[in-house]
This record gives C-alpha cells, sequence and structure tokens, in this order.
C-alpha cells in the first residue's frame, strides 16, 4: 500500500505519493536528506495501481519508496536514470510541461 495526498494549487495537480512503510521517516547519505513528512505525503492510503489515474492528471509529482517509483517507472512517466537514491530508497519527482 501506498499513501497518496494530492493538491491542487493555482491551475497545478500535485500528487505525493510514499510507500506506506517510509511515512515518517528520514533517510540520509553524504549531504542528501530525504525527508519522508506526513503532513506532505499522508492522505488516503491505496494499492499502487490508483498511482495510473493520479499520474495521469498530476502536473508535478513527488514520489518515495520502491512501490511507487516502480509504478512511475511502468507506466512511463519516470526514467530510470533519473531516480535519485538516498540510503538505498528510491526517490523521483516528475514535473510535466503544459503548453
Amino acid at each position: 500500500m501506498i499513501y497518496v495526498k494530492v493538491y491542487r494549487v493555482q491551475g497545478e495537480v500535485v500528487v505525493a505519493a510514499c510507500d506506506e512503510e517510509l511515512l515518517g521517516k528520514t533517510f540520509r547519505e553524504g549531504e542528501l536528506k530525504l525527508e519522508v513528512k506526513e503532513r506532505f505525503y499522508k492522505g488516503d492510503l491505496v494499492e499502487e495501481d490508483a498511482l495510473e489515474g493520479l499520474l495521469s492528471e498530476a502536473t508535478i509529482a513527488n514520489l518515495t519508496g520502491e512501490r511507487c517509483v516502480s509504478k512511475a517507472v511502468e507506466l512511463g512517466y519516470v526514467d530510470e536514470k533519473r531516480i535519485l537514491r538516498v540510503e538505498g530508497v528510491p526517490h523521483a519527482q516528475m514535473a510535466r510541461i503544459m503548453w
């Protein structure tokens, strides 16, 4: 399961999603720090498949965890070469250019 929170701000649709077990944790590696904050990510607890519909309407997405990031790669929203790993935890961001 994953946590998903959707923000709608000034015409943007921001999707924040993380694997359930990562919520509230902080990861550090060198100078990198990845905080999986509850106030940002904690929304609805859903199956990974729910990301398909959410990412299709998202203009921006922040994705953290193996399940979230893998699903976004599978759906073609994230390039595997653009995934950041902090203490082995994958994190990816997506921005859609709207013309």
